[in-house]
C-alpha cells in the first residue's frame, strides 16, 4: 500500500470515529431525553426503552448484526470494515455516556440541535466512506443503487421508522422527530458537499501559454484547455479549467493579478474532486 493510500485510509477511519462519536453523543444528549424516535435503529431503541426500558446500546448492537451482514454482501468488504467500526463505536459511546449530565428534554430544541448534530456526525462518517450501521447502512445501499443523495435516502429510510413511532409516542413528538430527521438530512448533504476546500478555476484569456506555465510551474497542477469565442468581441479565446486546493487558489489569484491583470477569472467551490492529485496520488509512482 502506497503512503498516499495509507494516509487516505487513516483519514477515513478517523472521520468515521469522530462522526460516530458525535452521533452517539447526540442520541444521549438530545433524542433519548426528548423522547424523539428520530429514525434508524436509534429510533427503534428509543421506542423499546420507553416500552420496556431495554438498554439502547445493547438493542442497537443486536439489531445491527443482520444489517451489517446485508451491507457486507451488497457493498463489499472495504465498506463493511468501515461500517463495522461505526456499528461498534456508536453503541459503545452510547453505553459510556448513558449518564451524561448535559441533556435537553425540550422536544423542539432536541429536534433542532439534535438534527443538526446528527447530520454533521453522519456526514463526517459518510465522508470517510463508512456508516454507523443500522438504517444508515441501508441508506448508503439505497444511495448506491438509486443515485439519491445520502441526505434524502436517509430521510426516506428513517421516515418509515419515525412514522411508526406514533403508536408509542403522541403525534406532537412524532412530528418533532420528523423535523429532526429532515434537518439531519440537510446537514448531511451540507457536510458532504459544501465543506470541500477545493476550487474550480475558470480562466478566459488570450495569454494561454503564460497562464499555462504559471499553473504548471508555480502550482504543479494540471489543466484543461477549451477553445472559445468572446460573445462581445467575437475573437478566439482559450478557457482554461483548473482544480486546486484553497491555498493554491489564493496563490494563483495573486499571480494572475500580477502577471495577467486583464484576464477574466472565475473561482467556484468544487464539492468533491475525484482523480489524480485529489482522490488519487498526485503522481504516477515516479520518484521526484
Amino acid at each position: 500500500m502506497s503512503a498516499f493510500l495509507k494516509n487516505k485510509t487513516i483519514t477515513e477511519y478517523t472521520y468515521i470515529i469522530i462522526g460516530a462519536t458525535i452521533v452517539a453523543l447526540t442520541y444521549n444528549m438530545f433524542f433519548l431525553p426528548s423522547k424523539l424516535a428520530a429514525g434508524g435503529i436509534s429510533g427503534v431503541s428509543t421506542i423499546l426503552f420507553e416500552l420496556y426500558e431495554l438498554s439502547p446500546s445493547l438493542v442497537q448492537f443486536a439489531i445491527n448484526i443482520p444489517i451489517f451482514i446485508i451491507g457486507w454482501l451488497t457493498m463489499g468488504s472495504d465498506f463493511s470494515w468501515k461500517t463495522l467500526v461505526g456499528t461498534f463505536w456508536v453503541p459503545f459511546v452510547i453505553f459510556l455516556t448513558q449518564d451524561i449530565p448535559i441533556v435537553v428534554t425540550n422536544p423542539f430544541l432536541g429536534a433542532l440541535y439534535g438534527g443538526i448534530l446528527l447530520g454533521v456526525g453522519l456526514g463526517i462518517v459518510y465522508k470517510g466512506n463508512g456508516s454507523t450501521g443500522g438504517t444508515a447502512a441501508i441508506a448508503q445501499i439505497v444511495r448506491k443503487f438509486t443515485g439519491i443523495s445520502s441526505g434524502y435516502s436517509q430521510f426516506i429510510v428513517d421516515g418509515i421508522v419515525v412514522i411508526s413511532s406514533i403508536i408509542v409516542f403522541n403525534l406532537e413528538l412524532t412530528l418533532f422527530a420528523l423535523l429532526a430527521i429532515y434537518i439531519s438530512g440537510k446537514a448531511i448533504d451540507f457536510v458532504q458537499l459544501r465543506t470541500s476546500t477545493t476550487k474550480l478555476i475558470l480562466i478566459i484569456t488570450n495569454e494561454e501559454e503564460k497562464i499555462q506555465n504559471l499553473i504548471q510551474t508555480e502550482l504543479d497542477r494540471g489543466l484543461t484547455k477549451v477553445r472559445s469565442v468572446g460573445g462581445y468581441t467575437n475573437q478566439d479565446k482559450t478557457m482554461i479549467l483548473c482544480v486546486t486546493q484553497q491555498q493554491e487558489a489564493v496563490h494563483l489569484k495573486k499571480l494572475l493579478e500580477k502577471e495577467a491583470p486583464t484576464t477574466f477569472v472565475i473561482f467556484l467551490n468544487a464539492s468533491e474532486i475525484m482523480g489524480r492529485g485529489f482522490s488519487l496520488d498526485k503522481y504516477y509512482g515516479q520518484k521526484l
